[in-house]
């Protein structure tokens, strides 16, 4: 009895048909890790749930870049602990934040950024986004990082000081909503993101303040590094 053997164009549809299926089971499986890790993280984040997802897609992404991942304004430091955990405990994390609260919002971060400030009782007021240091510190426990500091302080009297020493970055994530957090952040760690490197601008969409202050720094140093957009996430990759 001869058995007929699959013709090679079907043979090649069965096996196209088994690597989308395999593509699919995968992908199913990294949404659903991605998930989990939001749910671990969410008691230490006020970032939404698709956003907190859509930041850990971004920096599993630039995964293939080697070096230093920063955070500037951690809040209990659940975002930077879900990526740590993502990314692997054989990077070195920073986070710099002053743990105190959001500087006062001045008046080219916008109206709406000064009505936030003055409202108090506001339900996503978060009492001026303060977190003691102590919530960070147990997220990263979480995370499994060995390797990671924390940094207080305001970013114009820290920065000066360790930015020289991080002369790595691979990724680089900036939460300082206002225009003075967000230009100092640049101004010291922009040069020392390595090229190809990721640099993440949480409140671009957000505040006023926030977006005029990237548009100023790239213009002033003659940038010309494209503005993308994930959903809601604007990121810069450093050419």
């Amino acid at each position: 009895m001869t058995i007929a053997k699959p013709m090679p164009s079907l043979k090649r549809s069965l096996q196209k048909m088994v690597e989308l299926l395999g593509y699919e089971i995968k992908k199913i499986s990294d949404e659903e890790k991605l998930a989990q890790l939001y749910d671990k993280y969410s008691y230490y984040t006020m970032i939404s749930k698709s956003t907190f997802i859509n930041n850990l897609e971004l920096s599993q992404s630039f995964n293939h870049i080697p070096g230093n991942v920063v955070e500037c304004g951690v809040w209990r430091g659940g975002m930077i602990a879900a990526i740590a955990e993502l990314l692997g405990s054989h990077r070195s994390y920073y986070l710099f934040d002053s743990f105190e609260g959001l500087p006062e919002a001045k008046e080219i971060d916008g109206k709406a950024a000064q009505e936030w400030q003055q409202n108090t009782k506001g339900s996503n007021y978060h009492d001026n986004c303060k977190a003691e240091i102590a919530f960070a510190e147990k997220a990263m426990q979480l995370s499994g990082s060995n390797k990671h500091q924390m940094i207080p302080g305001w970013f114009s009297e820290t920065l000066p000081e360790y930015s020289p020493k991080l002369t790595d970055i691979a990724i680089l994530r900036l939460d300082g909503d206002w225009y003075d957090s967000t230009m100092d952040c640049l101004r010291f760690l922009y040069p020392q993101v390595k090229q190809g490197g990721l640099i993440i601008i949480d409140d671009y969409y957000a505040w006023d303040g926030c977006s005029k202050a990237v548009h100023d720094y790239l213009s002033t140093h003659s940038l010309s590094d494209r503005i993308f957009q994930k959903e809601n996430i604007c990121y810069i990759v450093k050419s």
